[in-house]
């Protein structure tokens, strides 16, 4: 008996204290001063006070004193099987599976190194799918992910993965491909992306700036293809986002209801109205517009017919983002990594605070408010008892200086440190 008590004390779960010179609580909007947090398995068990201590020796203290602690940030908007370069349009034709696996397992841990503990994928060729559930599992490290594995399109619209090949290539893809015409077809391809493990339905509402078509901003789907498109997702338990830069189409998407609307880069005061109306969500994606309105001046970066597109609507995004943000339009934290370097994610946090949106806004919008859209309220965004333990630190105090969000010096992810 008492060798067996023995063996009892010996296995005393251990736990992770966290001494925090400034913790960021999102839930009040405030800055907190030392404080410690007490992690137990992959949870969060208590925020105390001080700089506490502990008496059993298996306990892990991490001296983050110095440093500003904050809920693991949440990205809304990646895609994570790969990323902008010269080559891009080419390795549809380069790459096998396995080639963008390997890849995105190397952009999943540099996202999560970047301090985002999870990311919603808009998009990719389904491999997104097999990721998440790696991840999920053990298997690699990275960030928590919920994917609309591919996005749905319309017959040469944004999402057709066939635009600019030549005839014998195109061929005709359908629903089962995420290329719709018609309301059945809506229905059918918001019910493969179901069979395939999606979490997310992603729409292309409207064209594109970089796919290999000539228009960015035209409407792509009649109003009775997103009604069941959204109708259909909802009986099958999921979320609709909408690509979409014009108004048209953008108005159509909201009228539909879906949850958020990706970049919305030539959104006018109606349309900001239509979304306060419906209680719809932009998601900015600044980053990728300054990103790719930058590199539309390099020759032969993009592709020629997509560099008036990049130039006209990419230059736009930051702009349109001030006046919804004054409008009233909520706001969900996202960046399109991908489009620029992942890793590079904490790049939006300035270009929000630059736009005029204020620092501990931007926070809140990458942690509680995307932990609401993401049904994972109660669990993430927050550094709470019975939260999860999604942690991460920054050098500085983000409300002084919001560039030392571009450089997470640690990141704590299910109570498991990755970067230290």
């Amino acid at each position: 008996m008492v060798l067996f008590l023995l063996l009892g004390l010996g296995l005393q779960a251990q736990k992770t204290i966290l001494h925090c010179g400034k913790l960021v609580d999102t839930k009040n909007g405030i800055v907190l001063n030392n404080k410690s947090v007490v992690i137990s398995g992959k949870t969060i068990e208590s925020v105390q006070n001080g700089f506490i201590t502990s008496e059993n020796p298996q306990d892990v203290v991490i001296d983050l004193r110095n440093k500003t602690v904050m809920p693991g940030l949440i990205d809304m908007h990646v895609h994570i099987e790969g990323e902008t370069n010269p080559n891009r349009y080419l390795q549809a034709f380069t790459l096998n599976d396995s080639d963008v696996a390997y890849n995105a397992a190397e952009i999943a841990n540099r996202t999560l190194l970047a301090g985002f503990t999870t990311v919603r994928d808009m998009g990719g060729s389904g491999v997104n799918v097999s990721l998440r559930n790696a991840i999920a599992n053990g298997k690699v490290p990275g960030p928590r992910i919920f994917t609309a594995e591919k996005a749905i399109g319309t017959t040469g619209g944004h999402a057709d993965p066939t635009n600019g090949r030549k005839k014998e290539l195109m061929g005709d893809p359908g629903p089962k491909e995420g290329v719709i015409n018609g309301v059945e077809d809506a229905r059918k391809a918001v019910r493969q992306r179901y069979k395939n493990g999606a979490d997310w339905i992603k729409i292309t509402a409207t064209g594109g700036v970089l796919s290999v078509a000539k228009s960015g901003q035209n409407p792509q789907f009649t109003q009775e293809e997103v009604n069941e498109i959204v109708k259909t997702a909802k009986e099958y338990g999921m979320k609709v986002a909408a690509h979409a830069h014009g108004v048209e189409g953008m108005k159509r998407a909201i009228r539909a209801g879906v949850t958020t609307i990706e970049h919305g880069s030539l959104m006018d005061k109606e349309t900001a109205d239509l979304m306060k109306q419906y209680g719809t969500y932009l998601v900015p994606t600044i980053s990728a517009g300054r990103y790719v309105a930058e590199k539309a001046k390099i020759d032969g970066y993009y592709p020629e017919i997509i560099v008036p597109k990049a130039l006209e609507i990419g230059s736009q995004i930051q702009d349109m983002y001030a006046m919804a943000y004054s409008e009233g339009v909520n706001i969900a934290f996202g960046t399109d990594a991908g489009v620029f370097p992942h890793g590079e994610n904490g790049k939006e946090f300035g270009y929000m605070v630059e736009a005029g949106m204020p620092a501990m806004a931007t926070l809140i919008s990458a942690t509680v408010t995307n932990a609401k859209l993401l049904d994972m309220e109660g669990q993430l965004g927050v550094i709470e008892s019975g939260f999860l333990a999604d942690i991460v630190a920054v050098n500085e105090d983000p409300l002084q200086n919001i560039n030392t969000m571009e450089n997470v010096v640690f990141v704590m992810k299910d109570g498991k440190v990755y970067k230290n």
